[in-house]
């Protein structure tokens, strides 16, 4: 491998000469070596939104040339558009700030600006990292802004659209199963019946106040740090830049960005992305109980409840054939459990936040993004590869019911509570059915007993 020899305030360090990342970026390679996970591509793209967003407003101010803002601009494009990913190799862990992610994105941009010009990779001329692609900036209100920026264009683009899907499929199987009659379960036990429908409308009711949670969540994010530099005072800008570069970030998103009402808190805390994190939670724990119905309601096909038939996406054992799993609802409530983690550490990691800056920047961002990438997909493949194709066994769905005790409880009104317990018990001990029971009891007749224990009209309150 050939080298090039960088300079920054440290001093001299070598470089892959194919490479666009400076000394800081080299620096950061060998000094935070730490675990397999790179600082994700979205983050760095996010980044570069502001630099070509700075790069614009400061030529229009007379800050740069055009000549520099123009090569900026293109360079960050590349960034943008993914060009480049290959001259990002940082790991999330490194300074919580997430300065050498800021400084490798600003030697990359300018190495490549620089080369643009026709001039020399590493020569920091005509464009320097600091002075020229970071100008007016800092990585403290940078890395902050990208998070924000990041979380919005992800779930405008991924998240949303995939809860929305599964969403709609939980729509249709509402409709679908609404005059399918069951036995319904509290505490795991037999209780009254309702409809398939309605038990899938409970699903796709919890799912919708989720989106709707995630969507005014979302508020928040829109505002941005932009502007505040080093500690939230906005040293090394000029006066109106934060609302200057917004504007700019605005119309390369094509989303409601604005600046934040107190630059100090958007710097030393992120409550606003600790409160995002809680709507996903609240979506994992949302998910979670809907995958578990759906694999225990799917359960056997005959030993176990067997109501509904799960699609057959792949087989299910490696020793015994024709083994079919529910290989989504156990991808989903993985996915969920790892969401909930996510989030405490995103919580751990916002309660640090000390005087002016919270130093767990990387973190949060690497947590929030996993979750809103594992929620988007796992989301849409649940709705594409298992609800969508989901069928009621109702055969099964009906033995049950048939049998089941608790239907006895339409008759509580007409007979009482304690009869219609004696009844019930009875039946259960000489296994026998509610109607047999009923009738030996002689509180009730025949006639009078089919027109009160019809599990269609125990699915709603009497007329």
């Amino acid at each position: 491998m050939k080298f090039r020899k960088e300079f920054d305030s440290i001093g001299q360090i070598n470089v892959p000469v194919d490479k666009y990342w400076g000394a800081s970026t080299q620096r950061s390679k060998k000094y935070f070596d730490i675990g397999e996970f790179l600082v994700r591509p979205i983050l760095i793209k996010s980044i570069s939104i502001i630099k070509k967003a700075a790069a614009i407003v400061h030529n229009r101010e007379k800050q740069i040339s055009s000549t520099i803002s123009r090569a900026i601009i293109k360079a960050s494009d590349e960034v943008i558009s993914g060009k480049l990913d290959d001259h990002f190799p940082l790991k999330v862990w490194q300074t919580g700030s997430g300065t050498q992610t800021n400084m490798n994105v600003n030697e990359v941009i300018a190495n490549r600006a620089i080369e643009i010009l026709g001039g020399k990779k590493g020569s920091k001329n005509p464009i320097h990292p600091n002075d020229h692609v970071n100008k007016s900036q800092s990585t403290n209100d940078v890395f902050p802004t990208a998070m924000h920026i990041a979380i919005a264009i992800e779930t405008k683009n991924k998240l949303l659209p995939s809860l929305e899907l599964l969403n709609l499929e939980l729509k249709k199987k509402v409709k679908k199963f609404k005059s399918i009659v069951k036995v319904g379960r509290t505490h795991l036990q037999d209780a009254t019946p309702l409809s398939l429908g309605q038990e899938f409308s409970g699903y796709q009711s919890q799912l919708e106040n989720c989106i709707s949670r995630i969507k005014n969540a979302l508020g928040e994010i829109f505002y941005l740090a932009q502007g505040g530099t080093a500690v939230g005072t906005g040293i090394n800008t000029k006066k109106g830049f934060d609302k200057k570069i917004i504007n700019e970030i605005k119309k390369i998103t094509k989303l409601p960005f604005k600046p934040t009402k107190n630059k100090f808190a958007a710097l030393a805390a992120h409550d606003e992305i600790v409160n995002f994190s809680g709507t996903l939670n609240t979506t994992a724990v949302c998910l979670m109980k809907i995958a578990n119905d759906i694999r225990f309601l799917g359960s056997g096909p005959r030993a176990g409840y067997g109501e509904l038939i799960l699609p057959s996406n792949e087989p299910g054992s490696s020793i015994m054939p024709g083994k079919v799993n529910p290989t989504q609802s156990e991808a989903v409530t993985m996915v969920c459990v790892k969401v909930i983690g996510n989030h405490n550490g995103i919580t751990m990691a916002g309660s640090h936040g000390h005087f002016e800056l919270n130093v767990f920047k990387p973190l949060i961002a690497h947590n929030i993004l996993q979750s809103i990438d594992l929620l988007s997909d796992s989301s849409k493949n649940f709705g594409l590869y298992c609800i969508k194709d989901i069928e009621a066994d109702k055969i099964t769905i009906k033995k049950y019911l048939d049998n089941s005790l608790m239907l006895v409880t339409a008759l509580a009104p007409k007979i009482g509570y304690d009869n219609a317990a004696k009844i019930a018990k009875k039946a259960l001990k000489n296994k026998t059915t509610l109607k047999i029971e009923a009738l030996k009891s002689g509180l009730i007749d025949e006639k009078e007993y089919d027109k009160i224990v019809d599990p269609k009209k125990m699915i709603y309150p009497n007329s």
